[in-house]
């Protein structure tokens, strides 16, 4: 079993005549396009919507095919040159397509019989959702010359600075034990069973970030700046407001979450302190112990054969189909597996659903964590697997939901494990499932905090490093309380987290909440309703595409606005912490 991802299945390189040829058909396709939107109200609406719909079609899935092929390059090496060439280059091609974009939009914004239109037309009825939003959206675009200038400038701002931090954080080296160490690898020994092992690790991963953070900082101030300038032209109160626009997401949901979450972060602060005192500490849990396990660890390492055996045969017992397409991407070369010099840190899936197939990255080290984040990102590739049957405009989900099936596999795995566990492991199990639960809730909201005050201070003024590390300090202590240890937080959480830098895409936090408490939500229904939820819960990923995040979760009886059903699912876990302080 190759240890690498194939990108085969899109491209031999860049020698291939295809890609060659896609590149020039790419520009062949621009240009119609253009072409097309210049002669927009000469035919009847639906005619025209149907022309634009089958041409934006061609379009977005040549440039999905071709951007995702050096995306995937460069996540795997950034230090692929060739690969970030290419990449330029097509970000050039495509930026100059904002204006005509904006010119369509707003040609449907005006159109007064948009329903009449659509219903006359097989292709355009399946467009309905995303006609809707585009009328939604109008309101907020700028001129035509000033969406194609701002497309344009992203590529050398906020762009420029995202593609700066990956590679400052990618390259970087920790000194540690007299070697270089690249920062995934650092920050892996988190999770190591040596005390002494994590605390040295977390002292060099600190260091390491004083050779990097003032570029990571000067990243962070472009970003969070254009995002201000950005969220003001187009009319939103807040940066936020045009992130909850974007996430198709009502404000009423997030405040209904934050709100059940702060009521449960006693429950939370009560769990450090005692997995503190369990291992000698007396001022609250230091930084560099969150991820020690308690208990005692099962002592099996698993080879990538036996996590894909695992993992087949555990997701059988949910859905068939869930464990034939996990059995598919190990065989047919879906995932790079393990941590090198140049790849990014962390994990991540992306959906190919133009070739009904996705592309994992993870940093495989062998421990049973490292399968629970291969189920993780399964799960992404099992949402994939649920809308590739759409018609291309209607295959993007969006961030909230976007954890929903990830977070619902590692309940089906995790669960499974701590069911079949007895004694120290069983203890070790649950309390692992605690501190994940953390990390999304607890650590998440001090992400949120952070963000929220760098964008609203960026406005009129530049944060310089030690700045960062005092808003983010103060955000860690309102999120942990007293369940951390002050003296040893992590002033640099923002120096290894790739989600503030995405110019087109703030708060790339309070998703995973959601969809860790989503899933356990969806999770006991699932208990209570056996085989009958599966058709429900594969409808609901299916309509992620093409409706709001709130009715979504009305497939399956939910109501997202009220605090009550964020209560129960906090609740859930909230039981097993009372499970660990008994123990």
């Amino acid at each position: 079993m190759n240890s690498e991802w194939s990108l085969d299945v899109l491209y031999h390189g860049t020698q291939d005549p295809a890609l060659q040829a896609d590149i020039e058909k790419l520009q062949q396709q621009i240009d119609s396009y253009k072409e097309l939107i210049a002669a927009l109200g000469s035919e009847a609406p639906a005619v025209t919507l149907r022309k634009v719909v089958e041409a934006k079609e061609e379009l977005q899935t040549l440039m999905r095919r071709l951007m995702g092929y050096f995306s995937l390059r460069r996540s795997a090496n950034s230090s692929d040159s060739e690969g970030a060439a290419y990449q330029t280059k097509l970000q050039n091609m495509t930026a100059g397509l904002s204006k005509e974009n904006v010119i369509f939009e707003k040609y449907v914004g005006q159109l007064e019989n948009l329903e009449e239109v659509l219903d006359s037309d097989e292709v355009l009825k399946q467009y309905h959702f995303y006609f809707q939003q585009i009328q939604q959206s109008v309101s907020h675009k700028i001129s035509d010359e000033g969406e194609d200038v701002f497309a344009k400038m992203n590529l050398s701002g906020g762009q420029a600075w995202h593609d700066l931090f990956d590679y400052l954080t990618s390259v970087v080296v920790a000194d540690y034990n007299g070697e270089e160490v690249t920062l995934a690898g650092i920050r892996a020994l988190a999770g190591s069973d040596d005390p002494q092992v994590r605390k040295s690790a977390y002292e060099a991963e600190l260091k390491t970030y004083d050779k990097i953070k003032h570029g990571i900082a000067y990243a962070i101030n472009s970003i969070k700046l254009q995002v201000n300038t950005e969220a003001e032209m187009r009319g939103f109160a807040s940066p936020l407001d045009m992130t909850l626009e974007q996430s198709r997401m009502q404000r009423a949901t997030l405040e209904a979450m934050l709100e059940a979450m702060r009521e449960y972060m006693p429950k939370f602060h009560a769990y450090l302190r005692h997995k503190a005192e369990m291992l000698g500490h007396k001022n609250g849990l230091p930084w560099y112990d969150i991820g020690a396990s308690v208990g005692k660890a099962g002592s099996k390492k698993f080879t990538v054969e036996e996590a894909h055996q695992y993992l087949v045969e555990h997701f059988n017992n949910f859905a068939p189909d869930l464990a034939q397409m996990v059995d598919q991407a190990f065989k047919e070369e879906w995932i790079d597996f393990y941590p090198r010099g140049g790849k990014v840190g962390g994990a991540f899936c992306s959906n190919l659903p133009f070739v009904k197939q996705s592309r994992i990255l993870t940093n495989f080290t062998g421990g049973f964590g490292d399968v629970v984040t291969l189920a993780h990102e399964l799960g992404h590739a099992y949402h994939g697997m649920q809308i590739q049957d759409h018609r291309p405009l209607n295959t993007g989900y969006t961030m909230p939901v976007a954890e929903t099936a990830s977070n619902f596999n590692e309940l089906i795995i995790m669960n499974d494990a701590i069911a079949h566990a007895t004694g120290e492991e069983k203890l070790q199990l649950i309390e692992s499932q605690i501190q994940d639960c953390t990390q999304v809730i607890v650590d998440i909201y001090s992400r949120f905090l952070f963000e929220d005050e760098v964008i609203r201070r960026r406005k009129d003024t530049f944060l310089f490093p030690e700045d960062l590390e005092q808003i983010m300090i103060n955000a860690q202590k309102e999120a942990f309380g007293d369940g951390l240890d002050p003296e040893y937080l992590h002033p640099y959480m923002w120096c290894c987290k790739s989600h503030y830098y995405r110019p087109n895409l703030s708060y790339y936090n309070f998703p995973y909440a959601f969809g860790c408490l989503f899933s356990r939500g969806l999770y006991a229904k699932y208990l209570e309703e056996g085989e009958a939820f599966l058709p429900k819960y594969r409808e609901l990923l299916k309509a992620t595409t093409v409706d709001t995040v709130e009715h979504v979760a009305q497939i399956a009886g939910i109501d997202l606005t009220k605090p009550e059903f964020w209560r129960a699912s906090l609740d859930i876990i909230a039981e097993k912490i009372d499970l660990f302080l008994e123990a």
